[in-house]
């Protein structure tokens, strides 16, 4: 594996590792505190703070002997459930970087980060083994592990792994300042970025997300909803391991709000972060077949929400905060939280920045701006990532100037609180996915008879926004319908970056420099709504 030299158990080490801050220690303190208390719960299946301690050290023990060492990357292609965590503390225990895999993605994509990243192991499951396989076929994957692999000859069995190695593991001092994840973001190149994120990292979000709930109880216990492959999911395990606190784990698929309902009820969660569109639907089901609920703090995030989901989760959650958490993967996420008193009069806004971020609004030559006035906010703080994995032409560009630059441009009222205007970067978010239009448009550029490609967002009731596709067809050739596209769509993209509707034009606007003004697209074809598909 990685030719980086492995942390040793040298006793000038010990005194550093025993203070280290990150939440394998925090795994480890409950463990030994409070062993047989309920850390995790996925379906019915609980996992108690021993278990997730020792099943962790079996899973790093288990890649230890394989050959993984500090540094090295692990693919985890996983849906929500308990083994990803397992396999996270694991591979943190001996300084790998376990490397999270969006498994709506297709096999041409999951192939750029195995190359990005330089990952030899991946982590998945029976259900997603067939995309993996595939990828396998033209990128070099050395060990595939999965679970539930047992009738499988060619994929190694997690359980069997964690049953069969040696649990002689060598004790590995891990700095503050290693990098815990790495985290694809996609950028307006069309390629994903590789954001790392540390230790230090994740601990500040942990700090963050505390502060921000100010109803906090040794009894809360948290729902975690997002996909735990975003930065939404895994770091709401951060505060979890930081306070010990009992965490459920929401499968992943179709969303029913009153199968939801019946979880929240039943499991007496008091925190759960949700999408806009999800709220919307848990309101109304609340509404109509009311459950007796311990909500004490609701939060939402990852797409805009209307005036009307934000006033109908005030008025059928009347006793919880209603707070707003904005933010990026670069970040960790959280950089701004409107909290719950302030949710009704400040409705629309972003809230204001979190204690441990320092942020300024500028104009493009780094002038703070006047309050009032549109620029892009920009950001310091130790919950700032790294870096860019093998990109330091684009961490470059991203600190220019000495701050990160985020991309969203805001303004600030007199109060402080801010509001989000626009994003400088091309991007889409659609029911929580964001979506990056160079992206989509590479992918277009690449299908035979067409010859120019533009995307941009139109508003959708379901999901906030779709995708949809301007283009310019080559002299000659046939025109194609969305459905003709499928197949070359399939190939390239997972399927929530699809555009929904398809323009054709004889040619798109463009600027003195050539660009193409997609202000002028937005305003022709981004406000027609009919037709467009779920």
């Amino acid at each position: 594996m990685s030719a980086t030299t492995e942390s040793t158990n040298d006793l000038s080490t010990e005194p550093l590792r025993s203070r280290r801050n990150h939440w394998n220690n925090q795994v480890r303190r409950h463990a030994f505190m409070k062993p047989n208390e309920t850390a995790i719960k996925y379906l019915d299946n609980e996992t108690t703070w021993r278990d997730l301690d020792n099943r962790s050290r079996a899973f790093a023990a288990a890649l230890h002997h394989r050959g993984v060492r500090f540094g090295d990357r692990i693919l985890m292609a996983l849906l929500n459930r308990t083994e990803y965590i397992e396999a996270v503390l694991g591979a943190n225990l001996i300084g790998a970087i376990p490397v999270p895999v969006n498994i709506r993605m297709s096999p041409a994509e999951v192939g750029h980060l195995v190359t990005d990243s330089g990952a030899e192991v991946i982590l998945t499951e029976k259900l997603l083994a067939p995309l993996i396989d595939a990828v396998r076929t033209t990128h070099p994957l050395d060990t595939m592990i999965v679970i539930d692999a047992a009738d499988n000859p060619t994929h190694l069995d997690y359980e069997t792994l964690l049953t069969a190695a040696p649990l002689d593991l060598p004790e590995t001092d891990i700095p503050e300042d290693t990098v815990a994840l790495i985290m694809y973001t996609s950028g307006t190149t069309g390629k994903p970025k590789g954001a790392m994120l540390t230790h230090a990292n994740l601990q500040s979000q942990a700090v963050t997300t505390i502060n921000a709930a100010t109803t906090s109880s040794d009894d809360d216990v948290t729902s975690v909803v997002p996909p735990i492959f975003h930065i939404a999911g895994l770091a709401a395990f951060a505060p979890v391991f930081y306070r010990g606190i009992r965490a459920v784990i929401h499968p992943l698929g179709a969303f029913d709000p009153e199968t939801m309902l019946d979880t929240l009820e039943r499991e007496g969660t008091t925190t759960v972060f949700m999408v806009p569109a999800q709220w919307q639907a848990i309101c109304a089901a609340q509404q109509a077949n009311p459950r007796t609920l311990r909500l004490r703090a609701i939060s939402w995030g990852a797409a805009p929400a209307s005036d009307t989901v934000l006033s109908a989760m005030n008025e059928t959650f009347p006793e919880a905060l209603n707070m707003t958490a904005f933010g990026q993967t670069e970040m960790s996420p959280v950089t701004c939280v409107l909290e719950g008193k302030d949710a009704l009069r400040k409705m629309g806004s972003i809230g204001k920045v979190v204690p441990a971020v320092t942020a300024r609004i500028v104009d493009p030559m780094m002038n703070d701006v006047k309050p009032g006035e549109v620029g892009e906010i920009v950001y310091r703080g130790p919950n700032l990532m790294k870096g860019y994995w093998h990109n330091p032409a684009a961490t470059a560009d991203a600190f220019r100037g000495g701050w990160f630059h985020s991309g969203d441009l805001v303004r600030q009222d007199e109060d402080g609180f801010l509001y989000v205007v626009d994003r400088a970067k091309d991007m889409i978010i659609s029911g929580g996915e964001n979506i990056y239009c160079a992206e989509v448009e590479n992918v277009l550029y690449s299908y035979p008879s067409i010859s120019e490609a533009a995307v941009i967002g139109r508003a959708h009731e379901k999901w906030g926004e779709v995708p949809v596709a301007v283009i310019v067809l080559i002299p000659g050739t046939d025109t194609p319908t969305l459905t003709d596209l499928q197949p070359h769509l399939n190939a390239n993209l997972a399927r929530f970056k699809h555009p929904k509707d398809l323009v054709i034009v004889d040619e798109l606007p463009r600027n003195a420099s050539g660009k193409v003004v997609k202000p002028e697209l937005r305003k022709a074809y981004g406000s027609k709504d009919a037709g467009l598909a779920d």
